[in-house]
C-alpha cells in the first residue's frame, strides 16, 4: 500500500507558525497595551500610547522583516 502523501514541509510550516506569532505578539502589544494605558490613564494618554505602541510593533515588523531578507540571502 503505497503514500501517495507529499513529503511534510517542516519548514515551510515553522515559517506560517513564525509569521502567526509575531503579528499575535504586534497585536497584543498594541491593543493590549493601549487597552491599559486607556484604563489607567484615559483616553488622551492612550491615543498617545497606542502611536508610540504603533511605532514599537512596526520596529519589531521590520526587523523581522530584515533577517528574512538575510535568510533568504545566506539561501537556507
Amino acid at each position: 500500500m503505497p503514500d501517495d502523501r507529499p513529503p511534510t514541509d517542516y519548514r515551510a510550516m515553522r515559517r506560517r507558525q513564525d509569521r502567526t506569532l509575531l503579528l499575535l505578539v504586534m497585536a497584543v502589544l498594541v491593543v493590549v497595551g493601549t487597552g491599559l494605558i486607556g484604563l489607567i490613564w484615559g483616553p488622551g494618554a492612550a491615543l498617545t500610547g497606542g502611536l508610540c505602541l504603533l511605532g514599537g510593533a512596526a520596529l519589531i515588523g521590520g526587523l523581522w522583516l530584515l533577517l528574512r531578507l538575510v535568510e533568504k540571502w545566506v539561501g537556507e
